[in-house]
């Protein structure tokens, strides 16, 4: 791949916005990868990641590319120039980044079968993270948008079920807890809320005084006494009930 003709072009540089308008996440790219590559697959790529809705950053990393999308970072090695490559130094490269990366690929251009071959072989030799031949440059620069959104959907759908499970354990937790409180006499779901709000735990509840019951709630001096009596008198948790 050529170098320098990049440079002379402005389309693509270390200031480069892509529209944020519905922006998918960000697209790191390594400054060290991008001059290595000619100036129309930088173009392909710069179309590509505006059509996807990528803002795109330029700097120097370790990875080809970091993408940011869903509260997840995924990296990849891009590599295009296999045919005349050291091959080993691809492997030690994947390792090491392997190391930084909890979601790490490598995509490699694989044009031709004795390409496809040799890659095999050293494959076999070396072992290594993910690695995802394609055919060609633009297919492997789709391929890693594809596998970085897809990623990021994933990770945005597990935050999303999370997040639901806890709203729905923390609505269940209300729900004993006014239950509970309510079974103390004469104190009714908005005594229970106030009591939530501003003292908090039933433990907290029930360590509470009379006075510091009336001191941060609206409660009547009534229902503060009887709250107070209900946790530290067994007679009167423990006996009947009238109501």
């Amino acid at each position: 791949m050529s170098r320098g003709g990049f440079n002379d072009s402005r389309s693509l540089s270390n200031t480069t916005s892509l529209s944020t308008s519905c922006c998918n996440g960000v697209c790191v790219m390594s400054s060290t990868w991008r001059d290595a590559q000619n100036l129309s697959f930088l173009n392909f790529i710069s179309r590509f990641l505006n059509e996807s809705s990528f803002r795109l950053n330029i700097l120097p990393i370790a990875p080809d590319f970091i993408f940011i999308f869903g509260g997840l970072s995924v990296a990849f090695m891009f590599v295009t120039n296999w045919d005349v490559i050291d091959k080993e130094s691809v492997f030690k490269k994947a390792e090491k980044v392997k190391e930084q990366f909890a979601s790490f690929y490598v995509v490699i251009t694989l044009p031709s079968k004795e390409q496809n071959d040799s890659f095999i072989r050293f494959y076999f030799k070396y072992g290594g993270p993910t690695f995802v031949p394609v055919r060609d440059f633009e297919m492997g620069f789709e391929k890693i948008v594809k596998i970085a959104h897809s990623r990021g959907v994933c990770k945005r759908q597990d935050v999303l079920a999370k997040l639901k499970a806890e709203k729905e354990k923390s609505v269940q937790a209300m729900e004993i807890y006014k239950q509970v409180v309510t079974s103390i006499p004469g104190v009714d779901s908005h005594d229970a809320n106030v009591l939530y709000q501003t003292i908090g735990s039933i433990e907290a509840i029930a360590k509470s005084s009379k006075e510091y019951i009336l001191e941060t709630t609206d409660l009547s001096p009534t229902t503060a006494e009887t709250i107070t009596r209900f946790f530290r008198d067994p007679k009167f948790y423990l006996g009947p009930k009238i109501g």
